[in-house]
């Protein structure tokens, strides 16, 4: 990274009260909801139309999130329509209330292909304790063995807990296509890693990127691998996606991100972005000079306590870091007896 980069700024260090907003650009409203979770909010923004606006991320499908909402519809957003709602990811924070703007307020949705099939697939995959693919996945990581069986006999997170009944039908956005919102257009680049097919949207007519979680500050994104693809390297994903999308950042940009501040900076960040990873793989090619399971490797990685309240994201991330060193023949693999893998550098006896 280059050391004459502007560090990054943050031109509005206090984020809007509830069912407020503040302008960040010129017909373009910031806000948010409240998530109930250590990370307790998700940013959303409503682009200003001229039959109404247009809502970018929606927040989590609850009681609370709906009142809020109906106190922005009347407020900030001056009791007129929402005519487009759109999905940067498939993530619940994200896509909560989207089908509850489709059927409700009769808005269009625009999203990438890829997170329109995921998140309707996944409203519909409601499971009353976890599958068995889900529990050889825990086994697999080496998961906390009390943590293992609370965990088997409990109802899992359903996807449908938090977010509204998706109804059939929405406008796919894709890489390279350029949208009109709010009186502006703007580029799409996609991004993975920490979701597939991830829309990020970069403004023709104004230094201003809606970065959804593509692009954070302060914390980086969870780039997790589960059971429904066990062999993902999402890791390796991300650094495509970074070292893409940091050839398109300017100093100049105001970067609208899913969760903390709005920020400028974006060279730099894109790459911290980058070596905060290559950091983690650097310990944790030290750490496996050691068999190590999954869950055995959360010091080298993370570098601080893991809660149980955290564990689940932190052991996906582990296999997600491993997946990659194995896919680049830097890690070897075996079976112990109770399922989990136990990883190594290759080359140490």
């Amino acid at each position: 990274m280059d050391g004459g980069q502007a560090p990054l700024g943050y031109p509005h260090p206090v984020p809007p009260a509830e069912a407020e907003a503040i302008e960040v650009a010129d017909g373009i409203l910031w806000l948010r909801l409240p998530l109930p979770m250590r990370l307790d909010h998700v940013n959303v923004y409503a682009l200003r139309e001229a039959d109404g606006w247009t809502v970018i991320d929606t927040g989590f499908a609850t009681r609370r999130a709906r009142a809020i909402w109906a106190k922005i519809l009347e407020g900030p957003l001056e009791g007129r329509p929402v005519k487009r709602v759109v999905m940067t990811h498939h993530h619940p924070d994200h896509v909560g209330l989207v089908g509850w703007f489709q059927r409700d307020h009769g808005a269009d949705l625009l999203s990438t292909r890829t997170a329109w099939l995921f998140a309707r697939m996944l409203t519909l995959d409601v499971q009353d304790r976890p599958a068995p693919e889900t529990l050889a996945h825990w086994r697999a990581g080496g998961m906390d063995p009390a943590l293992y069986e609370k965990r088997a006999a409990e109802r899992p997170f359903n996807f449908a807990d938090v977010v509204a009944p998706m109804p059939l039908g929405f406008t796919r956005i894709a890489q390279g296509e350029v949208v009109t919102m709010g009186g502006r257009d703007w580029e799409v680049h996609t991004g993975n890693g920490h979701a597939p097919e991830h829309a990020t949207f970069w403004c023709r007519d104004a230094a201003l990127v809606i970065a959804g979680d593509q692009i954070l500050p302060s914390i980086s994104p969870n780039l997790g691998v589960y059971a429904t693809e066990p062999e993902a390297d999402p890791v390796a994903d991300w650094l495509e996606s970074c070292t893409r999308l940091a050839r398109l950042a300017r100093e100049g940009h105001l970067v609208l991100p899913g969760h903390k501040l709005p920020f400028t900076g974006l060279p730099t960040r894109m790459g911290q972005l980058i070596d905060n990873h290559h950091g983690a793989l650097e310990r944790l090619r030290h750490a496996l000079a050691a068999p190590r399971t999954a869950a055995e490797c959360f010091p080298p990685l993370f570098k601080r306590e893991i809660g149980e309240g955290e564990y689940g994201l932190a052991l996906v991330e582990a296999i997600g870091h491993l997946n990659h060193l194995h896919r680049r023949g830097e890690v070897t693999r075996r079976r112990r007896a109770d399922g989990a893998w136990l990883w190594q550098r290759a080359g140490v006896e």
